[in-house]
């Protein structure tokens, strides 16, 4: 492996692979434990990580790991001993150098950063760790939970990171990210959740094995759940979690922090708005049986095995119920694109059929996985008049250039709606809820035959619903209260499905003092609304995580805005996002967690070694990484062969 003084820069341009503990070198990762605390719709995240270094030399511990891409990451802290370190947001450039510093000095450091391409990939640095120390390490972050198709709210726990794919002559190559079968990751996992809603819990269920839930009271309203021992990382941990009467409208006023400025974002009190519209029944019962339905299929390498069949059976089943009458048309991608008919053409008995029978016989053999060309073309095409378009994208989200990709659906959200699926384990959470949530649609996660139908179903019936307009938000106060909305406008509102509000609430007003929210929106012609009266009194034992995620929000917003003004002049919008991102404590694509360990500040003797922790792949793939985590997928090599001897 590489020597080192200068923490993980001076690994740029490393073009090794072979597996690490294929090569009998000790990783220092021994343990990761997760508790999960889940308050109604939102869920705080506590992950430790515990290292040791075995070795006779100082280590270096470079671990690549993949996130929720919605997730605020709110605290970072490090245990050495007997001394705590609890790391500080910076932006991110001097965040890296003062690693750096710090390592040159002798001094342990902390470094945690989000990808500048994707925001659902990770790094943790772990500097300086001395030849028999162990360090601790303690991550959280907070985040939403989905609504599923059957009412039940989706988290998960990724444990597959899946390599990203840079199509050859773009730019970033570097610091190696390292995978293994999943029998051979070398450390263990442990998971414990707490559950508490305002309404009763149903059930607890995963597709991981479980011990059986315990209420924790005799209404039913807490529970706690674990992970059975012995926990295999071939599949990200997803948990679904069922209240009774989950489509209940609610508001929660979370307090502000004492030691903030009155006035600032995590001063005053921020309410989160959840609101279910539920539409006329005349007017859903004449569901359109119009529309131009365009399919996107990965058909990259990576699609292979089990993932290219899901995929497949799901756009399968979409094809069969599709309305007479409509306009259809089928790509596929990888390194190149292709399409079943020349231009979309009518939906009939004729057209269905060849298409079934060109779907059954694709392959997951087009190479790698650039969706950029096919997008832009798809968007190129004219659109049918009276004929909506609807594109259904089914990929496992393995691209580097996640925010472009997002950006360019953005753009030409004024022509369609956008509905991905997320196909097989690791399935990237950023691209897939970034499409969807930019093209006025839907996401969904495909992880296997169960409960693909009702998904799939859900979306074709979103897709069918007439596009909701002319939506408004307004909110009546006490006078002394003014509101400041932190979430992006609602551009996309559909039958039953959960739409959540973020704003901040500035002036005081009496323990008795109530608010209204109003949901204005018009459905075929038709103007309707849903009102939300709440009590501004700020709920108890929250901490602030309604504030961390208001502001995760804001800050994704915001990082959008400054890559569509990007060349500009004013570099306004991203100093915004960092003081946001220092004030808030939440991490952002443009700054850093940093933590230094300023009581050892002895030379280090010898030279510093660096380990990469290896995570579970489906193909053990030879990749490269930079400091941006950009990451190369060169080859893909089958998880039974060794890679050490590939160069």
């Amino acid at each position: 492996m590489v020597d080192s003084n200068l923490g993980y820069s001076s690994c740029a341009m490393m073009n090794c692979c072979g597996l690490l503990t294929l090569q009998k070198e000790p990783v220092p990762l021994k343990s990761i434990e997760v508790e999960l605390e889940v308050r109604d719709h939102a869920a705080t995240v506590v992950s430790t990580l515990n290292y040791e270094n075995k070795e006779d030399k100082p280590l270096e511990a470079v671990f690549v790991f993949p996130l929720p891409g919605d997730a605020a990451v709110c605290h970072f802290s490090a245990q050495v001993g007997q001394t705590q370190i609890v790391a500080e947001v910076k932006e991110k450039q001097k965040a890296r150098e003062e690693y750096d510093d710090a390592l040159s000095s002798g001094q342990q450091a902390f470094l945690l950063e989000e990808s500048d391409e994707s925001p659902d990939i990770f790094s943790l640095s772990v500097g300086s760790l001395p030849p028999g120390e162990s360090a601790s390490i303690r991550l959280e972050y907070v985040i939403e939970l989905a609504v599923q198709a059957d009412d039940g709210l989706r988290f998960c726990l990724p444990a597959v990171l899946n390599p990203r794919y840079q199509p050859q002559g773009s730019e970033g190559a570097g610091v190696q990210v390292t995978s293994v079968p999943a029998s051979l990751v070398p450390y263990s996992l442990s998971f414990s959740a707490r559950v508490s809603s305002p309404r009763p819990i149903s059930k607890v269920e995963s597709n991981c094995s479980l011990e059986p839930l315990q209420y924790l009271n005799t209404d039913q309203t807490q529970a706690t759940v674990k992970l059975a021992a012995g926990h295999k990382f071939d599949r990200d941990v997803e948990l679904l979690i069922y209240y009774k009467d989950a489509h209940q409208p609610t508001a929660v006023v979370e307090a502000g922090q004492a030691s903030a400025e009155p006035g600032s974002l995590m001063g005053d009190p921020v309410v989160m708005v959840s609101l279910y519209p539920e539409f006329p029944q005349s007017v859903m019962s004449s569901m359109a049986s119009s529309g131009e339905f365009v399919f996107l299929l990965d058909r990259s390498g990576s699609m292979s095995n089990t993932r290219i069949s899901s995929a497949k059976d799901t756009l399968l089943l979409l094809l069969k119920s599709l309305p007479m009458g409509c306009y259809f048309n089928i790509y596929s991608f990888g390194s190149r694109y292709e399409h079943i008919f020349s231009k979309s053409v009518e939906y009939s008995q004729k057209t269905m059929e060849e298409a079934l029978k060109k779907v059954e016989e694709m392959e997951a053999d087009l190479g790698g996985t650039e969706i950029l060309e096919p997008l832009k073309h798809i968007y190129s095409q004219p659109c049918i008049q009276n004929q909506p378009r609807q594109l259904f994208v089914f990929t496992d989200g393995e691209v580097w250039n996640t925010k472009e990709v997002i950006d360019l659906v953005k753009k030409n959200s004024g022509s369609h709606r956008c509905f991905s699926f997320g196909i097989g384990e690791g399935a990237s959470s950023a691209l897939i809820n970034g499409m969807a949530k930019e093209g006025g649609g839907h996401a969904q996660f495909i992880t296997g035959t169960d409960r693909m139908q009702p998904k799939v179903m859900q979306s074709l019936r979103f897709a069918l619903q007439p596009a909701v307009v002319d939506i408004s938000v307004t909110w009546d106060l006490p006078k002394e209260v003014s509101v400041t909305v932190l979430s992006p406008p609602i551009t996309a509102l559909f039958q039953g499905q959960r739409s959540l509000i973020y704003a901040q609430l500035t002036g005081q007003s009496s323990e008795a003092a109530e608010g209204c929210v109003t949901l204005k929106y018009s459905l075929a012609g038709h103007p309707s609304e849903n009102q939300l009266h709440f009590s501004l009194r700020p709920a108890e034992d929250t901490g602030l995580t309604v504030h961390r995620l208001g502001a995760r929000t804001l800050i994704r917003s915001l990082e959008m805005e400054e890559r569509e003004n990007r060349g500009q002049q004013d570099g306004g919008v991203k100093e915004k996002v960092v003081q946001l991102s220092v004030q808030s404590g939440v991490s952002s694509s443009f700054t850093a967690f940093i933590a230094v360990n300023k009581d050892n500040g002895e030379a280090i003797q010898a030279p510093l070694v660096q380990r990469n922790i290896p995570m579970f792949q489906h193909m053990v793939p030879y990749l490269v990484m930079d400091r941006d985590f950009s990451l190369q997928e060169d080859k893909e090599i089958p998880e039974s062969s060794s890679t050490s001897d590939h160069r």
